[in-house]
């Protein structure tokens, strides 16, 4: 009972903070302000919705491409099953708000016991698809309480998570709240064994996701022209540092005039952009929406300045880098590397099984970790020296990785299938 009671504390002390934040954050706000109305729009969708109610609930837009595959099958297979999708944060909500895989878009309301019990009276789920790692104690307890059954998919444990730690009972606890649980590789199923957690091994669905996009990627006669007969250096979910350690090689062209550059950041507010902007010096640039077939052979960077391009965007590449491996965590790279391109990340990879895996495999030529721009340029210019067979070898090799690793979303759904969870 007093881990609950801090729990709850804790949610209303962070709500707070939010608040506060959401003066200064255009995210925060956003936030705050996207809460406001999920209860009167819920109750207008309903009142019309007739049929079999499936919740996906997902962090943010990475936990969306994992779930998304099985979203379009479930669609599929029962169209006419009301799917409803929900997001934490203002990132996945504004990037996804307007999906028609789903009947309805949300944020996930605040997690105390009022607001929670309000959302799943109104919403009346028969299933609830949990993705990866969020943990929220009220949602979760209140779905148990009723009956309703909820499937975590796609999930990853590591031994310093508050799950293993002596003071985890709140977390261990959460986990016996859910009714299957899918993990993405061995360690992760052997850590929940050790706190009597049952799980079952199932690749990432992100896989599919990457292998189906690969065929069906959008293609833009801006960037064709902008690419033209050169070489492209695409850099993905950047952050500050990322591009502090790409500058030099931009700025001082050290990689010549094969190359030509495009820079996808995580953050696309104007601020990020203007900072970008500057720390790209003596090359021609444009933002991306601003690129037209006309004009695009005469630049040679192009920032990204909208989001849900990216994917996509990686077809015209040859070599990526990928932003967040001087923060928490590098971002995705299956999303690169379905096209055979290597990749290149910072130091902080450790959470992302696919950057392990590949740096694993040297003679792949698959994947490399830089420190600082020296080392970044150093592996551009071994990259190159040994095109012939470096890229060649890498892109075999990467696109082989991830077609051993699709089939992830046929057997979750067999296992809802089965389970007579979707009748």
């Amino acid at each position: 009972m007093i881990s609950i009671l801090l729990y709850n504390i804790g949610i209303r002390c962070y709500y707070f903070g939010i608040s506060v934040a959401s003066y200064f954050s255009k995210k925060a706000d956003s936030w705050i302000v996207g809460r406001v109305k999920i209860f009167s729009r819920m109750n207008m969708f309903m009142l019309s919705a007739h049929g079999k109610r499936i919740w996906f609930h997902c962090a943010s837009l990475g936990e969306f491409e994992q779930v998304r595959p099985l979203i379009e099958k479930i669609r599929q297979e029962h169209p006419k099953h009301i799917l409803v999708l929900t997001f934490f944060s203002p990132s996945g909500f504004e990037a996804k708000r307007y999906y028609d895989g789903v009947d309805f878009v949300s944020y996930l309301p605040m997690d105390n016991r009022s607001e929670v019990r309000r959302f799943i009276r109104i919403m009346k789920p028969s299933l609830v698809i949990w993705v990866k790692y969020e943990f929220w104690y009220n949602v979760l307890d209140e779905l148990k309480s009723k009956g309703i059954p909820v499937v975590l998919i796609s999930s990853i444990f590591r031994p310093d998570q508050i799950f293993f730690r002596w003071y985890g009972g709140l977390h261990r606890r959460m986990l016996g709240f859910f009714s299957h649980i899918f993990v993405q590789n061995d360690a992760s199923q052997q850590l929940l064994q050790t706190i009597g957690v049952a799980s079952e091994i199932c690749p990432d669905t992100r896989f599919d996701t990457v292998y189906g996009n690969m065929s069906k990627h959008k293609e833009w006669a801006s960037v064709a022209a902008f690419k033209g007969d050169k070489k492209i250096f695409i850099a993905g979910s950047t952050w500050p540092k990322d591009i502090d350690i790409m500058c030099d090689m931009i700025n001082n062209n050290a990689l010549g005039e094969e190359f030509k550059y495009i820079i996808a950041p995580h953050d696309v507010s104007q601020q990020n952009l203007t900072y970008i902007l500057k720390k790209i010096k003596g090359r021609k640039k444009v933002l991306f929406s601003r690129l037209t077939s006309q004009q695009a052979d005469k630049y040679e960077v192009v920032i990204v300045d909208t989001i849900g391009k990216l994917s996509s965007l990686y077809y015209y590449g040859d070599i990526a880098y990928i932003g967040g491996g001087f923060g928490r965590s590098i971002h995705n790279i299956l999303e690169p590397i379905v096209y055979g391109m290597p990749v290149i990340f910072g130091p902080r990879h450790q959470k992302s099984d696919e950057a392990n895996t590949l740096l694993k495999h040297p003679d792949w030529h698959a994947a490399y970790t830089v420190k600082n721009s020296a080392e970044l340029l150093s592996v551009m210019q071994s990259l190159l020296a040994n095109e012939a067979q470096d890229l060649k070898t890498g892109s075999a090799k990467t696109k082989a990785y991830v077609e051993s690793h699709t089939g992830g979303t046929e057997r979750i759904y067999s296992y809802l299938s089965g389970e007579g969870l979707l009748d």
